[in-house]
């Protein structure tokens, strides 16, 4: 007989144990079971093993509501993050209901049953589980390899070639010299970290990022806390950060120069004099274009003061034996190159939706609410926010999935779909962002709407009032 589980959660990282955790207060009698497809809870912040490893968000805001950050350090080591989420598994239970090494490959709806039919393979056998609701919490790129791009000659190049998401645990970088190419939130978190024991690290980027600095440290939070306890000041912290991060993505939207301005004068004060910024740290795009990347006290900028850094604008060339060749002439030393060049992007883990016999084509669905999509029934994912924390959209949607389950619960309904019936709905990307990532495999993805439900929101503010206050039965979502 194969197995029947209420809900099967797909990921045992941020967004599933978060999702469990939600589903368990709310319903202790539902049964649930996450298959996660590697051997260990974390997801991300399993995977990342680089130097340095961290957030690029506040943990208060990254934090899940309803469990308080309560460590010093606002922007935390991946190590202290990965020790966060697995204690919450812990402390309540939920790692008891996690199945390791059962990668999700397909998924089969059938209206007759009301039921999903869920395919894993496991130690390279199929293992079957029957569900009444799938709820998909696996993030939005490939765990299996990174993006690099077509190097020329990189196959001669006669060091040690490294992708950030997969760090050999032995790689000895000592005393030698390192190029780090990108400029996102990998690279402006490994150069600094790296820099301590290498002979010099060298930041090739072919263009420039807007890189801002944050204290590590919230001394607001810290008063807070201390007056309140954690558990009193976690609230006010987290919806005090918010209230920031929202006011400055709508002036980077509203006052585009004014906050490129501003940017660029605070990077300038934290440079040696004299230094190159405009070369150096001048993006041709506008704020919020693509995701800011965050330096807790600056360190990047003290790395490159201290002289054990360098950043260098150009294009490669080629690789030589001994280095990277610039187009510009320039010929770059390395002993170590780390390929700091982004994610691939992978859709629902890559699972195969299949809806009364008939496959589900992502790119021909519409998104509802950021969270469901058309005409897949009692079907549920998460995608974070690009401009904020990814856990503050991932609490959201799990608040409602319970809204929802309890509204067929009191209602005595088995099934629940998003309806695109409206021919006034235009379709457009599920993301509104610039970054290669993203624009690399946007066109896999479902399609987002002209007008809600089907818009993905990027404001959390107007999240909270839509998906935890709005109506369940909207008259878009279907009900049998």
């Amino acid at each position: 007989m194969t197995e029947h589980v209420d809900v099967l959660i797909v990921g045992a990282g941020l967004s599933g144990i978060g999702a469990a955790h939600h589903l368990r207060s709310a319903f202790p009698g539902r049964s649930y079971t996450i298959l996660e497809a590697r051997d260990a809870i974390g997801g991300t912040w399993d995977l990342f093993r680089y130097p340095g490893v961290r957030s690029d968000s506040d943990m208060f805001t990254l934090g899940y509501r309803f469990r308080p950050w309560a460590q010093g350090k606002a922007i935390a080591d991946g190590p202290s993050i990965l020790r966060y989420v697995q204690d919450t598994a812990i402390e309540a239970g939920i790692d008891r209901h996690v199945r390791f090494g059962h990668r999700v490959t397909h998924a089969e709806w059938s209206s007759e049953d009301a039921r999903w039919t869920i395919t894993a393979i496991h130690d390279g056998h199929p293992v079957r589980l029957i569900a009444s609701f799938l709820y998909v919490c696996g993030g939005y790129y490939h765990y299996d390899a990174g993006y690099i791009p077509d190097f020329p000659g990189i196959e001669r190049f006669g060091g040690t070639v490294v992708h950030p998401q997969h760090w050999p645990a032995d790689l000895d970088y000592d005393g030698k010299n390192v190029v780090v190419i990108g400029s996102g939130a990998t690279a402006v978190t490994l150069v600094p970290a790296m820099a301590d024991r290498a002979a010099h690290v060298t930041m090739l980027q072919r263009s420039p990022t807007y890189i801002v600095s944050m204290p590590a440290v919230d001394a607001i939070a810290d008063r807070l806390r201390r007056m309140l306890g954690p558990r009193g000041a976690y609230p006010i912290v987290r919806w005090k950060n918010v209230a920031l991060q929202t006011l400055f993505y709508k002036l980077s939207r509203r006052r585009p120069d004014l906050v490129r301005s501003l940017i660029r004068k605070a990077t300038a004060r934290v440079l040696p004099p004299g230094y190159d910024v405009d070369t150096h740290f001048k993006p041709r795009y506008q704020p919020w274009d693509q995701r800011l990347c965050l330096v807790p006290d600056g360190d990047l900028f003290k790395a490159i003061r201290h002289g054990g850094v360098t950043v260098v604008t150009g294009r490669i060339a080629e690789f030589t034996g001994t280095g990277v060749a610039l187009e510009s002439g320039e010929v770059l030393d390395a002993d170590i190159v780390v390929t700091a060049t982004g994610l691939r992007l992978l859709a629902i883990g890559g699972i195969q939706l299949t809806v009364d016999g008939r496959d589900v084509k992502l790119p021909e669905t519409m998104a509802y609410k950021g969270m469901m999509l058309s005409g897949v029934p009692n079907f549920a994912y998460t995608i974070g926010y690009t401009n904020a924390s990814w856990t503050l959209k991932a609490d959201l949607v799990s608040e409602y999935v319970v809204r929802l389950l309890r509204y067929m619960d009191a209602h005595g309904h088995a099934r629940c779909v998003p309806a695109d019936d409206d021919p006034a709905i235009t379709r457009r990307p599920l993301l509104d962002f610039q970054a290669g990532y993203v624009l690399r495999s946007i066109d896999e993805f479902p399609k987002a709407g002209s007008r809600a439900p089907w818009l993905l929101s990027m404001s959390y503010p107007r999240d909270v009032l839509r998906l935890r206050h709005g109506r369940v039965n909207d008259g878009t979502m279907r009900f049998s």
